[in-house]
Formats: structure tokens, C-alpha cells, sequence
């Protein structure tokens, strides 16, 4: 999923792939789809930012993407933002669902809820994983920026999450970038991220057609 690591690096890259719901979706990462950016190796550019918050600088764990998707911007920030919807088109790797626990639109101060079922995966045992979000910075077809725990047996992460979306000639251009604090953080791991950018521009241009 992350690439080739030791058993111990495996048990943790395993379980911080599941931040990749509401903190990044739980997705299986191979390799960095066409159209999105490479793991950054150098120096770090500046954060990601919605209303002028942006990832946590002192995280373990950090890892930012883009990726160009030929769609209309309401066509993109509508899958997003409905993220009871995410897993009909997202390809999660462990059975997963996803509410929200507030009604109405997605706003600043929504709160929204994945749990994962893990499978036997040893040297990790089976168990739950609980991501609960809370949308913190929003500003309507433009950023959105959202953070909160991961927890199940024997696993806690912090994580939080910065979107842009930039209208540019030939589409529209998605930012994206997460933090992870905790024990389990998994400098490694990217965290789903190119995943979920290669599902949003596959939904996204299918949603266009």
C-alpha cells in the first residue's frame, strides 16, 4: 500500500492509510496517478491554506499533492462536499461508511464521521476505526480545511486537512495537502492523497460527459 517497509513500518503505514477518509479517504496507494504531482523530497513549499489556516506545521507526518481536473468547479466542489457521498466513488480498501452528524450544507463547524472496518490484517489485529471531523475554515468553491482524531484499538492520530481549488485555463486546479500527529503518524505515507485526487478527477470528468 505504501510501498516496501519492514513488518513494523507495515503495521503502522497500514493503519495510517486510514486517515484517508475524512482526513485524507481509505484508499490503497500504489503508485502517484497521472496528472498529480510527485512526493515532495526537497524542501517543503509554503502550507497550504483556507482563510489563513493551514496543516499543522509540527506534525510528524505532512504530505501535499495537485492534480489539474477538466470539470466544472461546482461539478467538483459538490462531490467534496457531500461526504455521506464519497464512498460511491471513492476505492477504499476496508468496508466504510460515512455520515454526517449536523444537517444541512457543509459549512464551517460541520462535523462528519468514518468508520472503517479493519480486516485481519496481522501483524495487526481486526478491530474499528473512528474518524471524527470537524470542518474548521470553509469559503464556498474556493478552500475548505477540516482536522480530528483517528482512533481505534491501539491507534490514535491527529490529523488535519487543507483543500484549494483554483479555476486555470483548462479546468480547475486541486490543492491538497494533511498533517498527522500522534504515535502511529507515518512520515512515508501519502497519506491517500494521490488517490483520492485521481478518484475526484475520474468522477468529476465522468460527472461532465
Amino acid at each position: 500500500m505504501f510501498g516496501t517497509h519492514s513488518t513494523s513500518r507495515r503495521r503502522t503505514g497500514a493503519r495510517a492509510a486510514l486517515l484517508t477518509v475524512p482526513l485524507a479517504c481509505v484508499l490503497a496507494v500504489t503508485a502517484a496517478p497521472a496528472g498529480a504531482a510527485a512526493p515532495d523530497r526537497g524542501a517543503r513549499p509554503a502550507s497550504l491554506t483556507c482563510q489563513g489556516k493551514g496543516v499543522d506545521p509540527a506534525a510528524q507526518a505532512r504530505h501535499r499533492s495537485e492534480i489539474l481536473i477538466q470539470a466544472p468547479l461546482r461539478t467538483i466542489w459538490n462531490l467534496q462536499t457531500d461526504v455521506e457521498a464519497w464512498p460511491s466513488w471513492q476505492k477504499p480498501v476496508a468496508p466504510m461508511t460515512v455520515k454526517r452528524l449536523d444537517p444541512g450544507p457543509l459549512r464551517k463547524h460541520s462535523r462528519f464521521q468514518a468508520t472503517i472496518q479493519l480486516p485481519d490484517n496481522p501483524p495487526a489485529p481486526p478491530g474499528t476505526v473512528v474518524i471524527t471531523s470537524e470542518v474548521r475554515q470553509l469559503r464556498y468553491g474556493t478552500c475548505i480545511r477540516w482536522a480530528g482524531p483517528a482512533d481505534g484499538p491501539g491507534y490514535h492520530i491527529d490529523g488535519v486537512h487543507v483543500w484549494t481549488f483554483t479555476k486555470v485555463r483548462g479546468g480547475v486546479l486541486v490543492r491538497t495537502e494533511e498533517s498527522h500527529a500522534g504515535p502511529q503518524a507515518n512520515p512515508d505515507s501519502d497519506m491517500g492523497l494521490e488517490t483520492w485526487l485521481k478518484d475526484l478527477k475520474a468522477a468529476a470528468e465522468a460527472a461532465r460527459a
